[in-house]
């Protein structure tokens, strides 16, 4: 079932990705496709219950915004916590037997190259468990991520993720 899960991760987040695109022409970005042991409405609410409360990006105290939202894509920004860069995110929710695909897309919005797996935390720290080390909001599910493409220069460090205390 795990190497089922794999090629159809594989296969949907090739062709059904959805990019928010960058006004520069190099910069730094990540795609991510993880499976979420929950429904995607679970996924979709943590998602939000991120982005809209108090809740503490680990990754340099960036913060989220929410540009748009549909029951299966979000939309989002995120200002690094020095406040001089911002980053676009799509996020893809497609639910299969009970549990939720999740295709998602980074993009910084300024030259850059090598990001320090800024543009992989935005997305893995938006849905990741608590057994991963993170801290859920309203729904905590086990995740495995299946697929991880990053531009050249980019990372995708986890513990990068989870801030200086873990790094």
């Amino acid at each position: 079932m795990k190497i089922l899960w794999a090629l159809l991760a594989m296969v949907l987040g090739a062709n059904g990705m959805t990019c928010p695109g960058s006004n520069s022409l190099i910069h730094a970005s990540a795609q991510v496709v993880a499976i979420a042991g929950s429904s995607c409405k679970d996924v979709h609410e943590e998602i939000l219950a991120r982005v809209q409360s108090k809740w503490h990006d680990p990754h340099n105290g960036g913060t989220y915004s929410l540009v748009s939202a549909t029951a299966l894509q979000l939309q989002l920004k995120r200002l690094t916590g020095d406040k001089k860069y911002t980053d676009k995110m799509t996020i893809t929710l497609s639910d299969t037997n009970g549990k939720c695909m999740i295709m998602g897309c980074s993009e910084s919005q300024v030259f850059s190259i090598g990001d320090k797996s800024t543009n992989f935390c935005n997305l893995h720290n938006l849905y990741c468990g608590s057994a991963g080390g993170c801290q859920p909001v309203k729904h905590d599910f086990a995740v495995s991520e299946t697929k991880i493409d990053t531009s050249i220069g980019a990372g995708s460090n986890r513990q990068v993720c989870l801030g200086p205390v873990f790094q």
